[in-house]
């Protein structure tokens, strides 16, 4: 036999030498990454992180929209609200013209201007109506809390109790909106 070795042989044993140490992974990667196979992890990465910036800008661009609506919204209904006053005045400016009308004829028939005022007062009425509060003349109607206000009990055995025998002030509105409730005297069977 010979002494001649091939390359890679041990002497003593024949066998082939042992395997060199793993390589240590590179400290300079990111957590989780190793050499080649942290690849498609760092391209996730970067996908996720892309991902969150645009939703964060969507987000940032919905909440500046959104405080545009409010601003816009707050603008329209000042606008409107201003736009409804003004209407409503110019509806009452006849009104206002009429009895500046009956105080130049205070020294006239004190008759006429009776019938001036009472003219004004159903003019004014009308326009109370005109904007959906029309006047409420509840005498002999029940008594119902939702639109009446009763200011005192009267005796009246002709009426069924609880009747509204007399309007103090009367009330503006209908079922669905009311401006004020009518002040009333209800009736009751005691004396």
């Amino acid at each position: 036999m010979s002494d001649e070795r091939l390359p890679g042989q041990d002497a003593t044993a024949g066998t082939p030498p042992p395997p060199a140490p793993a390589a240590q992974p590179d400290r300079t990667q990111e957590p989780g990454e190793t050499g080649e196979a942290g690849e498609p992890e760092a391209q996730v990465t970067e996908e996720l992180r892309a991902r969150v910036e645009e939703l964060e800008d969507l987000w940032r661009r919905a909440l500046a929209d959104l405080d545009n609506l409010r601003k816009r919204t707050a603008r329209d209904i000042a606008r409107q609200q201003a736009e409804e006053r003004a209407r409503v005045a110019a509806e009452w400016l006849p009104v206002v013209d009429n009895l500046d009308l009956a105080l130049e004829h205070s020294t006239a028939d004190a008759g006429a201007i009776v019938e001036g005022v009472r003219a004004v007062r159903d003019q004014a009425v009308a326009l109370l109506a005109r904007l959906g509060f029309p006047r409420q003349e509840d005498v002999g109607a029940p008594f119902d809390p939702t639109r009446h206000e009763a200011v005192g009990v009267v005796p009246a055995p002709e009426v069924p109790e609880s009747t509204v025998v007399r309007v103090v002030r009367p009330g503006y509105g209908d079922d669905e909106r009311q401006l004020r409730p009518a002040a009333v005297l209800v009736a009751s069977k005691g004396a």
